[in-house]
């Protein structure tokens, strides 16, 4: 990967870039509050399962088939795993959110990434109604786009959804900075592992039960810090 492909694609994935990631906690307010999750090492061991049993074969495999998709000129492969993706995420909270930062994403990258007609045909399938654009999909064809690898691309995808769990924990925990990447530190080699051998050709599947009743369990919070 050359210097400007990575900047162009660092964008879409910093903590900076308005998807509105930081207004979602992913069902962590919900664990919180429930005592499920009451330090860092609580968190550590809620994320690593999620990663492992849910992210790993859902969301993961979603990015691999849009970076495939994207790679390709293959919309329909897209389309296809936009709606499968959609149609796993049983918690509405966390569905809308995903649906929310992936339109964001793909509405800048159609715009910004030139000669992609792809992105375009993808923003207008979601503006349509045709698709939902969920966030996997559409950060695994931006990167895409920008020549990042798929290795790279689930990295990138894995790395943002860690650091928005940290993120969200310094508000809900006594977590400050520093164990933040101390956490952010022991991911790193799981991150790796899933990211060298997340394939296109697996099938969407995930069993992160626990993790999904907490997001389910979000919208029924007395009161709330996030949305999700």
């Amino acid at each position: 990967m050359d210097t400007r492909s990575l900047l162009q694609g660092l964008r879409f994935i910093d903590s900076f870039f308005p998807s509105g990631g930081f207004a979602f906690s992913s069902g962590l307010e919900a664990a919180v509050k429930s005592g499920a999750v009451r330090d860092g090492k609580d968190l550590a061991r809620y994320v690593e399962d999620l990663l492992m049993h849910g992210i790993r074969r859902r969301e993961v495999t979603a990015v691999a088939v849009a970076h495939q998709a994207r790679t390709a000129g293959k919309l329909a492969t897209a389309l296809t795993v936009d709606r499968e993706l959609d149609a796993l995420k049983i918690g509405r909270d966390s569905r809308l959110a995903s649906r929310q930062m992936g339109r964001q994403v793909i509405r800048m990258s159609a715009e910004q990434i030139h000669d992609n007609r792809l992105l375009r045909d993808f923003r207008a399938a979601i503006e349509e109604g045709r698709t939902p654009g969920h966030f996997p999909v559409s950060i695994g064809m931006t990167l895409a786009a920008c020549g990042w690898s798929r290795q790279d691309t689930v990295a990138a995808y894995l790395y943002q959804t860690a650091q928005g769990f940290v993120s969200a924990a310094m508000k809900l925990l006594p977590v400050g900075q520093q164990e933040g990447q101390h956490l952010l530190s022991r991911w790193e080699p799981l991150i790796a592992d899933i990211s060298r051998t997340a394939q296109p050709q697996e099938r969407l599947i995930s069993w992160s039960p626990l993790q999904d009743i907490y997001a389910m369990r979000h919208a029924r919070l007395e009161s709330r810090l996030f949305r999700s």
